[in-house]
């Protein structure tokens, strides 16, 4: 087997930018917050692909819908083991208010 040159692994490359794309992370960055859009990212490609899967006519309406439900599903426990969307700690909530005090 040969070995890739350069040529072919910036194809490779391009090939898999083409199908799957990501944008840039835009909020509060926090590893937590940076995971789970990567994951909401993976999920909406995912559910395109499925929808264009169903809508050519090689799966079920039936299936699809199981598919993106099972998909829903891990995106939430995602969202929950990463603690997104969950009322912020007293600590936190201290460190605002530190935060937005003004300078002495």
């Amino acid at each position: 087997m040969e070995l890739a040159t350069h040529k072919s692994l910036e194809n490779i490359i391009k090939k898999d930018k083409f199908l799957f794309p990501r944008s840039a992370y835009r909020g509060k960055f926090t590893v937590e917050n940076l995971i789970f859009d990567a994951n909401l990212q993976e999920f909406s490609q995912k559910v395109g692909y499925i929808c264009a899967l169903e809508t050519g006519g090689k799966i079920s309406s039936k299936q699809a819908y199981d598919e993106i439900k099972a998909l829903w599903k891990q995106l939430k426990k995602s969202r929950k083991r990463l603690g997104i969307g969950k009322p912020p700690t007293e600590n936190e909530n201290n460190e605002n208010k530190e935060d937005r005090s003004e300078p002495e």
